[in-house]
C-alpha cells in the first residue's frame, strides 16, 4: 500500500511540473480519481501503473532549464525563477497532507506578465478546499499565470513556475512605475504653473527690457532648471498665451483710438482684447503711467504761486511768511524725485511699456512734464536760497535741450501729416507740449538771458495759435472727447496765463501783449468755471491734476497784473484765484493719498499700453464665420450637383 502511494505521489509530482493554467481544476480531479482507483484495486491486483505512464516513458520531456536572466538595467528589477523543491512523501495519506498555500500580490506593471494574486494564507485539508483555491487562482490569473507548487510542511519558501518556458526575456522583467507628480500650482489666472518658482509668470516678458534674459541667467547661476519652452513642451494654452503676450511692434494711432476710450484713452472697449492678463494685478512699474508727473507738477506750481504772494506788493497785507514757499518747494522736490526714480526704473526694466506710452496720442504730451517740473522748481526756489547768488546759466540750457528735441519731434509730426497730424491727434493735453516754451522763456528772462527766451517764446506762440484753432474747430469726423477728459480742458488757461508773465519778464514791464494774453486766459477760465456740470459725474483719476497748474498760473498772472493795475478789484481777484488754486491742490493731494494708501486703486492696470497690435476676432465671430463658409460651400456643392 505504501509503495502504491509513493508511485502515485511521484506521478503527481511529474504532472504538477507540466500542468497548465487552463487545466488546473481538471488535473486535481484526475489525481483524486487515480488515488481512489489505486486504493480500491490495491488488495486485488497489486500496484497499478499510473495513467499515461507508458507515454511518459516513451516520450520523456527534456529537462527544463531556467531562463538566463537578462542584464540589469536602470529602473528594472529581474525576478529569477526559483528552484523546484523535491516533494517529500506524505506521512499518512494524500488527504492527511496539510499544505499552507500562500499567494503574494505584486504591483501591476505594463511590461510584466505576472498576474495579480490575492494574498491569502489558508490551511486546506480537504480536496474541495483545494479545488476552490485552484479555481480562484485560475480565475484571477489569466495568461502567463504562475503556478504555486507543493511545499514542505516545515518550509516557508514559495516557488513560481512559468506556464511558457520559452517566454521572452522582456516578460520576466519588473519595470518601476513612474512616480506621480504633485498637482500643479494654480496661478491667479487659473492656469497650472509648469515652470520653476523663479519664473512664476512669464506673461510680462515681452514688455521687459531684456525680455527675461537676465532672469534666466540668474536662474542658471542659482542652479535652477532651464525654463525655455520647446515646441514639443508647449501646449495649446501656452501657445495661445505666447501668441497673445509677445508684442512685436507698437500699434498705430488709429489702433489706439479704435481700442480705447475714457480719460486719456485709458479704458478698453468691450470688444477688444489685451496682450496682458486682465484678471490679475500687473507689476507696479507697468501700472505707473507717465501722467503721474502731474502730481509734482501741480505742487511745484503752488510753490511759484506762494513765492509770488510773499514777494508781491498787492498781497503784502496777507502777511504770508516765506516758509510756506519753502515747505511747498521741498514737498514738490520730494515728489519729483520719487516720480523720477520710479519712472527711471520703468525705463530700465520695462522699456517696451515706455515705448508704447510714447506712441500713445495723449500720453506722449506728458513726456514734457518732467522738464516743466524742473523749470517750475527753478523758478519757485525759495528766495532765501538764491539771495546770495543767481542760478547758473548752464542750468537753463540743460533743462531746455530736452524740450527742444521733443518739440522738433512732436511739432514736426503735427505739420508733416500722416497718422500723427494735428487734426487727428489734437486734444487738450497737447497744451503740455507748448507750456514748456513759455515756462522756459520766463526762467531764462529771470536769469538775465535774452535771445534764448525770445526764441522759445516765439515758437510757443506760433504753435499755440494753431492748436487753439484746431481744438476749437474739431472736424465732425473727430471723436468727441470723453467726459473723464474734461479736467484737461483747464490746460487752455495755462498757456496764455504763463505767457503773459513770461513776456513781462522779457520786456521788463506788464505791457500790452502781456495784458492781452492775461485777458484771454481770464476769459477761458471764466468760460470753463461757469460750466459746473461739465466737470461733474465722473470718477477720480490722475487727470484731475490738470486743474492745478493752470489755476496756479492764472493766480500768479493775476498777482502780476495787480502789481501793474493796483485797485480793490484786482486785489480781490488775485486773492480769490489764489484761494481757489490752493484749496484745489489741497483737496486733490488728500484724495490722492487716500486712493494711493487706503483704497490702493490709484494705479490700476495701465490698459492703454497692453492693447493688441491689430484687432483680434472674437471666438464667436470666428465660429460663425467658419459655419457661414461651410454653409456657402455646401450651397455651392448643391447647386453644382443640381446643374449637373
Amino acid at each position: 500500500m505504501q509503495e502504491t502511494i509513493a508511485e502515485a505521489t511521484k506521478a503527481q509530482g511529474s504532472k504538477q511540473q507540466h500542468i497548465g493554467t487552463e487545466g488546473t481544476e481538471a488535473s486535481l480531479l484526475t489525481l483524486l480519481q487515480d488515488q481512489r482507483a489505486m486504493e480500491a484495486s490495491g488488495s486485488k491486483s497489486g500496484p497499478m501503473p499510473p495513467r499515461n505512464a507508458d507515454a511518459a516513458v516513451a516520450h520523456p520531456k527534456p529537462p527544463v532549464h531556467p531562463p538566463v536572466p537578462p542584464p540589469r538595467r536602470r529602473s528594472e528589477v529581474v525576478l529569477p525563477p526559483l528552484e523546484t523543491p523535491q516533494l517529500q512523501q506524505p506521512p499518512a495519506g494524500f488527504r492527511a497532507v496539510q499544505q499552507h498555500v500562500s499567494s503574494i500580490s505584486l504591483p501591476a506593471s505594463p511590461g510584466s506578465s505576472l498576474g495579480v494574486l490575492t494574498p491569502t494564507a489558508a490551511a486546506t485539508t480537504d480536496s474541495a478546499d483545494l479545488r476552490r483555491q485552484a479555481m480562484a487562482n485560475a480565475a484571477r490569473g489569466g495568461p502567463g499565470l504562475h503556478r504555486l507548487a507543493a511545499q514542505d510542511t516545515g518550509s516557508n519558501s514559495v516557488r513560481f513556475t512559468f506556464a511558457q518556458p520559452d517566454m521572452d526575456r522582456e516578460a520576466m522583467m519588473f519595470r518601476s512605475q513612474p512616480i506621480p507628480r504633485p498637482p500643479p500650482a494654480t496661478t491667479a489666472a487659473g492656469r497650472g504653473s509648469r515652470h520653476w518658482h523663479w519664473h512664476a509668470d512669464r506673461r510680462y516678458d515681452s514688455f521687459k527690457t531684456w525680455s527675461g534674459k537676465l532672469e534666466r541667467q540668474i536662474t542658471h547661476l542659482a542652479g535652477g532648471p532651464n525654463n525655455d519652452l520647446d515646441d514639443d513642451d508647449v501646449g495649446d494654452d501656452d501657445i495661445g498665451i505666447s501668441h497673445r503676450t509677445h508684442a512685436t511692434s507698437v500699434p498705430e494711432v488709429d489702433r489706439f483710438y479704435a481700442a480705447l476710450e475714457g480719460p486719456e484713452l485709458d479704458q478698453l472697449k468691450p470688444s477688444e482684447d489685451l496682450v496682458l492678463p486682465s484678471d490679475t494685478t500687473w507689476p507696479f512699474l507697468l501700472r505707473f503711467p507717465i501722467s503721474a508727473f502731474g502730481i509734482p507738477m501741480g505742487v511745484s506750481s503752488q510753490a511759484i504761486l506762494w513765492k509770488a504772494i510773499t514777494l508781491s506788493v498787492p498781497t503784502t497785507f496777507l502777511h504770508v511768511t516765506s516758509k510756506v514757499n519753502l515747505v511747498l518747494w521741498c514737498v514738490s522736490a520730494a515728489l519729483m524725485a520719487a516720480a523720477s526714480a520710479t519712472y527711471a526704473c520703468k525705463v530700465a526694466l520695462y522699456f517696451e511699456a515706455v515705448r508704447r506710452e510714447y506712441y500713445h496720442p495723449i500720453r506722449v504730451n506728458f513726456f514734457f512734464a518732467p522738464w516743466i517740473i524742473c523749470l517750475y522748481l527753478a523758478i519757485g526756489v525759495p528766495h532765501s536760497v538764491t539771495w546770495a547768488a543767481r542760478l547758473p546759466h548752464w542750468l537753463w540750457y540743460v533743462l531746455m535741450a530736452p524740450l527742444l528735441c521733443l518739440g522738433l519731434k512732436i511739432y514736426g509730426q503735427w505739420m508733416s501729416g500722416g497718422q500723427r497730424r494735428l487734426s487727428k491727434v489734437a486734444n487738450p493735453s497737447n497744451h503740455l507740449s507748448l507750456l514748456g516754451n513759455f515756462v522756459g522763456a520766463q526762467l531764462g528772462a529771470t536769469m538775465g538771458l535774452r535771445e534764448g527766451p525770445l526764441f522759445f517764446f516765439g515758437v510757443g506762440v506760433a504753435h499755440y495759435v494753431v492748436l487753439f484753432v484746431t481744438l476749437y474747430q474739431r472736424l465732425p469726423t473727430n471723436e468727441t472727447l470723453p467726459k473723464e477728459l474734461h479736467p484737461v480742458f483747464f490746460l487752455f488757461v495755462a498757456a496764455p496765463s504763463v505767457s503773459s508773465v513770461a513776456w513781462s519778464k522779457i520786456t521788463g514791464e506788464f505791457g500790452v501783449f502781456s495784458k492781452l494774453a492775461f485777458f484771454v486766459g481770464m476769459f477761458l477760465y471764466a468760460s470753463l468755471g461757469v460750466r459746473i456740470n461739465f466737470f461733474r459725474g465722473f470718477r477720480f483719476s490722475l487727470a484731475w491734476w490738470a486743474y492745478t497748474s493752470p489755476m496756479a498760473g492764472a493766480a500768479a498772472a493775476a498777482i502780476r497784473y495787480s502789481a501793474e493795475v493796483d485797485n480793490g478789484f484786482t486785489r480781490a481777484l488775485c486773492v480769490a484765484l489764489s484761494a481757489v488754486a490752493t484749496l484745489t491742490v489741497a483737496a486733490l493731494l488728500a484724495t490722492t493719498v487716500v486712493h494711493a494708501f487706503v483704497l490702493r486703486n490709484l494705479f490700476p492696470n495701465d490698459i492703454c499700453i497692453a492693447i493688441t497690435e491689430r484687432k483680434v476676432k472674437p471666438i464667436m465671430e470666428l465660429h460663425e464665420s467658419s459655419h457661414g463658409q461651410e454653409d456657402l460651400e455646401a450651397t455651392d456643392a448643391t447647386g453644382a450637383t443640381a446643374a449637373a
